[in-house]
């Protein structure tokens, strides 16, 4: 007799996970990944320097160019760092109302994580594994861990 386990049917299929070393899959994901990250930038009020540094050292002059042209293709790297701002920006809008939303990055934070930092100053030094973090702390905190 065999006892597999196995999940129930569901009407739920798991979201297909694109294969970002796939030409293809970044050509494909690059538009949508840079006009959300501009609109996050501005929603944050980010300073230029900033958002070059959260998109991993980007030069002032690419950033202008790719604000300007965004036609073009993205690096894993640079795609993942996206994904994970934009996680955090949605986790935020579902946790507090627009306005908070937006703020909630640059105010001082008493979790232990930030040591007193903004969750920004935070992602800045820490790169992506504080990003990473960051996302993974307000999803728990909404309920999605």
């Amino acid at each position: 007799m065999s006892f597999a386990y196995a999940y129930p049917l569901s009407r739920f299929e798991p979201a297909v996970v694109p294969d970002l070393n796939h030409r293809a899959s970044r050509e494909r994901l690059t538009a949508s990944a840079l006009k959300g990250f501009f609109k996050l930038a501005q929603a944050w009020q980010l300073r230029d320097e900033d958002a070059c540094t959260l998109l991993g050292g980007l030069s002032s002059s690419t950033f202008y160019e790719w604000k300007k042209k965004p036609a073009r293709v993205l690096e894993v790297d640079r795609i993942t760092r996206i994904s994970y701002l934009l996680g955090i920006y949605k986790a935020l809008h579902i946790l507090y109302g627009s306005k908070l939303a937006d703020q909630w990055v640059g105010m001082p934070n008493r979790n232990l994580l930030f040591g007193g930092k903004t969750p920004l100053a935070f992602m800045l030094e820490g790169g992506l594994p504080a990003m990473q973090t960051l996302r993974q702390l307000l999803d728990a905190r909404r309920g999605g861990m």
